[in-house]
């Protein structure tokens, strides 16, 4: 009776809308305006708050032209589209309900070719045209309210355990669509492609273009000691190898034109001096040095840790992974850095002043959490470090501390230093090898690797001469 009840409830309380994409019934709980409205909305929290637009019409109005051609021949030609370029080192795209769909600069500079481009742009139509975002929001109001109609007839669901339970069912309902939405959006998106004259196998490109980097970053997290990130969504194994995919990619391979467009040439051009990783805004990391015009700080890593220049954090991670640094800053401090450091380790831990050059600073040191806090132009900047194990710190606490001591104002010479890496495009001479090429890089020890990811010959592939191939100034 109780799953009775449940199941009437969604019945009742659901709607059903025509799939623009395949002409059935999807159950959603939004009109098409609705649809646009949310889209809208979001755009603004998206553009606002969490992301900025990247500075250069030249390569937003490539983009834009791109995406309006593949709109244009999608199951949806009528929505108002718009497409943007955000301003993130992060290798991704996303779409949003209603038309918007971002690429970012950190995506964009893997990719090597304009078909690449279309592939991923392709790809994001095909969420925003089969609605997979209103599905999902649906699916997601649908179970709330599902539960809390049914726990006017079934007291026992208000309890906290049927709560849990209920988002355990919801989470393994809604998680259950990311495979069969994905592979739908690549569909789709090689027939847009091959309706507007590229080549659909662009889509597969693409996902090895960010396996790669999912199999570069395993290398790394084994090496740091944590949990590698996915790029490559949904595909355990190879994108080469996959079998679905293959398949529903090869179902456009019979619209393609006879002399489908790759635009190597064009793509080259339009991302030729596009910023690499970090922005000058969010700081640069120089050869384990940090480095913060808008802030007027820097401070030195230890020589053979890995540094992470994140949104919220700065973090650095031993070479066995066993320990980590972050630093973090608090905007409005109360108190001296020593008073801060007493509060932020407790009255157990041993706290010095130290005085960095006309910087009021504190140190504080526990057995498994040690660092230190410094003052600068109102501002305090918290460095906490900690281990996995017991004792873990103990062969790095000179070095986390020889990074406190290292912090300082940004002095003048240094300011040269405050300026994003950008991509070259260049022409492979004869004898040329990413070994060579890497040496000297400001990309540091890992700038071999780097190379070969972003023009797409990791792991082990070279530059033939006359190729042209992406650098990093």
């Amino acid at each position: 009776m109780r799953h009775l009840l449940i199941g009437l409830a969604l019945a009742l309380l659901g709607g059903c809308a025509q799939n623009p994409v395949t002409g059935q019934s999807n159950f959603v709980m939004m009109s098409e305006n609705q649809e646009i409205a949310i889209g809208r909305q979001y755009h603004e929290e998206v553009i606002g708050k969490e992301y900025r637009v990247y500075e250069s019409k030249a390569l937003q109005d490539y983009v834009n032209h791109i995406g309006q051609k593949l709109a244009r021949n999608s199951h949806r030609p009528n929505l108002q589209y718009h497409f943007s370029v955000l301003d993130s080192p992060e290798i991704n795209a996303f779409a949003l309900p209603g038309g918007y769909v971002y690429v970012t600069r950190g995506i964009m500079a893997y990719l090597n070719s304009e078909a690449e481009l279309a592939g991923v742009i392709g790809h994001e139509i095909g969420h925003v045209t089969a609605r997979h975002g209103v599905r999902q929001q649906s699916a997601a109001q649908a179970a709330n309210i599902g539960l809390a109609v049914a726990s006017i007839f079934v007291p026992e669901l208000n309890t906290g355990i049927a709560q849990n339970l209920a988002n355990i069912l919801g989470g393994a309902l809604l998680s259950g669509y990311g495979r069969e939405h994905e592979l739908e959006a690549d569909r789709l998106g090689a027939q847009y492609l091959a309706h507007s004259d590229y080549d659909p196998q662009a889509i597969i490109s693409v996902l090895r273009v960010l396996k790669n980097q999912e199999l570069k970053d395993a290398e790394l997290a084994k090496q740091e000691g944590r949990e590698p990130r996915r790029y490559s969504g949904l595909f355990d194994t190879h994108p080469d190898n996959d079998t679905r995919l293959q398949q529903v990619v090869g179902e456009a391979d019979k619209l393609v034109s006879a002399k489908p467009i790759e635009g190597r040439s064009e793509f080259l051009a339009a991302i030729d001096g596009l910023v690499f990783n970090d922005n000058a805004d969010q700081g640069v990391v120089r050869n384990n040095g940090f480095y913060h015009g808008e802030l007027g700080i820097a401070l030195q890593f230890p020589e053979a840790w890995r540094v992470h220049n994140q949104p919220d954090a700065l973090i650095a991670v031993s070479p066995g992974g066993d320990a980590m640094l972050q630093m973090k800053m608090d905007a409005k401090p109360r108190g001296a850095p020593v008073e801060y450091a007493r509060r932020l380790a407790g009255s157990g831990a041993n706290i010095r002043h130290l005085d960095l050059n006309g910087l009021s600073a504190a140190t504080f040191e526990l057995p498994n959490a040690t660092g230190g806090v410094v003052y600068h132009g109102g501002r305090a900047y918290v460095l906490q470090a900690q281990a996995k194990a017991r004792g873990g710190l103990d062969a790095h606490r000179e070095a986390i501390f020889a990074t406190v001591r290292s912090f300082h104002a940004l002095a003048a010479d240094e300011r040269k230093l405050v300026k994003p890496l950008r991509l070259r495009v260049a022409t492979a001479r004869q004898g040329d090898t990413y070994a060579r090429l890497a040496q000297n890089s400001p990309l540091g020890k890992s700038a071999e690797s780097y190379l070969r990811l972003i023009n797409a010959q990791y792991p082990d592939g070279e530059p033939r001469a006359g190729q042209r191939i992406k650098l990093v100034e």
